[in-house]
């Protein structure tokens, strides 16, 4: 298989690192995650990755707590799952930088652009941490963010379910998967890919998703050689 794409952008959920656990890392399942991330790497292709902090925080479930600390809680969760996603990926003999757009100098480089397309270029896998580093947007919209900035060819979205779908195919047997979409009709039948924010970053910025499901992993190594899985979006 050859690769589709040079520079990727890979979105994984918080949620999916906790594996069966469904709170907190498992770290055998972030191993799994990690190994078609290494094969990636070996094809030549440049790889960020953005995680989010769902297994440990989310922010706008937090009930009556003050919204920007409760962001500001997620973020430093995302952080966890970072460095556990880079020690995963260094125990396949790759590079890895972590990088948060809050700065935590012993933990982490703080985010620059220069620096991390610079990383991409001699081969490391460059991790984003801390979302955008601001309150009110989701690591959805840091992903698209981050994608727009390093020039990213396409953002790999990494589910529980192979697509998008018109309904909920757990709860409607007779939902309708999409093959391809467009960035408008995300936003006028609000589909739920990402929030709005994200997609109209994407929009605007020519940048095309695949929705896949991590149910099997290598499924990343299939989106980036341009295998059809999952749902387009462009």
């Amino acid at each position: 298989m050859k690769p589709k794409y040079k520079r990727v952008l890979l979105k994984l959920s918080g949620e999916s690192l906790a594996g069966n656990e469904k709170h907190g890392i498992d770290f055998d399942t972030v191993l799994k995650f990690c190994e078609p991330v290494k094969k990636l790497v070996d094809m030549g292709v440049e790889v960020a990755i953005v995680v989010g902090g769902g297994n440990f925080w989310r922010g706008r479930s937090s009930g009556q707590m003050d919204r920007t600390r409760a962001d500001h809680m997620g973020m430093l969760a995302t952080v966890i799952n970072a460095l556990g996603v880079a020690d995963a990926l260094e125990q396949f003999d790759l590079q890895v930088r972590v990088q948060t757009a809050i700065s935590m100098q012993q933990v982490a480089e703080p985010y620059i652009r220069n620096r991390a397309v610079r990383h991409l270029e001699k081969g490391r896998v460059v991790v984003f941490g801390c979302g955008t580093g601001n309150p009110f947007f989701s690591t959805d919209t840091a992903a698209a963010l981050r994608a727009a900035e390093i020039e990213a060819d396409i953002i790999l979205k990494a589910t529980m379910v192979d697509g998008v779908y018109d309904s909920d195919p757990k709860k409607n047997p007779d939902a309708k998967k999409f093959k391809t979409l467009t960035f408008q009709e995300v936003l006028n039948q609000n589909l739920g890919v990402m929030d709005s924010t994200a997609a109209a970053i994407c929009k605007d910025n020519n940048i095309p998703i695949i929705v896949f499901s991590l149910d099997n992993p290598q499924n990343i190594v299939s989106a980036v050689c341009g295998e059809d899985i999952g749902t387009l979006v462009k």
